[in-house]
């Protein structure tokens, strides 16, 4: 699944390890899921979204579709 966290979270200023104490994750979850390594939680992804104040389509964009 392709994302928006690295743009969003370098547009706050934010460190991996930032965005990952305030989701309440480690920042290598941040990492793995910036890198498409890793797809988040459906709760993980509502409070990322919720620390961006977007919706959730806004940053996640899944990219398996045809």
């Amino acid at each position: 699944m392709k994302n928006r966290l690295t743009d969003l979270r370098a547009g706050r200023a934010w460190t991996q390890a930032d965005l990952a104490q305030r989701a309440g994750v480690s920042r290598q979850t941040i990492n793995a899921i910036e890198t498409g390594k890793f797809d988040p939680s459906l709760p993980l992804a509502f409070r990322l979204a919720n620390l961006f104040e977007l919706k959730i389509e806004e940053i996640f964009i899944d990219d398996r579709r045809s």
